[in-house]
């Protein structure tokens, strides 16, 4: 990630927002929990959690719908914030931060792949995929943008609209988006939740090359089968952490999940 740096650009309060490239982005989650007001009643979306994520590391986080999985991730996303405990990247504290420090963050750090492809409908593959570098601030925008669609393999598709685009491919644009930023920290909600079979282990694939040149993914899913290809799997359930470690019988290759 783009870690604390002396040359950092700081904020109005003087804290030095992320800016320059770190060689190891760490997540680390301490007593963190997560609760919202519905009317009279609270509810607990997240109860103490405790978690470190180590850089490269591709994890998937599992469990019924309910049970926080896309709390989770918004709140390491600094998408969300939580009501107790504390969440440090490359020991940037997350919870300490400014609105403008997280923004930021946001920016400059991790990635988003949504259930949804949230592709601007207006603009080409290549202008959806150089989104994302501009968002980052990246100067070589273009160069990036078109490289991250190859690496997705959508070189022959650079100028086509998301309307002539399937379901898969229109995915893969989303992940280039991400991809196109150059931000090491990845969290994909659902990638493959509205995709058949064979158009999920496309995106998996690209997923899973990512992980092995260092990026670190979090992939949120209820799709145990997806686990089996990851270095760590989560479980939650009603906002606890009920498991955490490698995929039972070992890691998979792609090419041998089914559902």
């Amino acid at each position: 990630m783009r870690g604390i740096d002396p040359e950092a650009e700081r904020s109005e309060g003087g804290h030095l927002l992320p800016s320059s490239p770190s060689p190891s982005p760490r997540i680390e989650l301490e007593h963190v929990a997560k609760r919202y007001r519905v009317g009279e009643v609270t509810v607990t979306a997240l109860a103490d959690i405790d978690l470190r994520i180590n850089d490269g590391e591709f994890v998937v986080i599992l469990g019924a719908s309910g049970s926080g999985k896309t709390t989770l991730l918004n709140l390491i996303g600094a998408l969300d914030s939580p009501t107790s405990g504390s969440i440090r990247v490359n020991d940037f504290d997350l919870t300490e931060a400014t609105t403008r420090e997280r923004s930021a963050f946001r920016r400059h750090s991790v990635s988003f792949i949504f259930q949804t492809f949230n592709l601007f409908p207006g603009l080409t593959a290549l202008e959806n995929a150089r989104f994302g570098a501009d968002t980052a601030g990246r100067t070589d925008a273009d160069e990036a943008a078109r490289q991250a669609l190859a690496e997705v393999g959508l070189a022959e598709r650079f100028d086509h609209f998301p309307h002539q685009l399937s379901g898969g491919e229109q995915q893969r644009v989303a992940i280039a988006r991400a991809l196109a930023t150059g931000n090491p920290i990845l969290l994909a909600d659902e990638p493959t939740g509205e995709l058949d079979f064979q158009t999920g282990v496309q995106i998996l694939s690209v997923l899973e090359a990512q992980a092995r040149s260092g990026m670190t993914i979090l992939v949120v899913t209820h799709n145990r089968e997806i686990s089996r290809v990851a270095d760590r799997v989560i479980q939650l359930s009603s906002g606890h952490v009920v498991s955490d470690g490698p995929p039972a019988g070992g890691r998979a290759a792609v090419g041998d999940l089914q559902w």
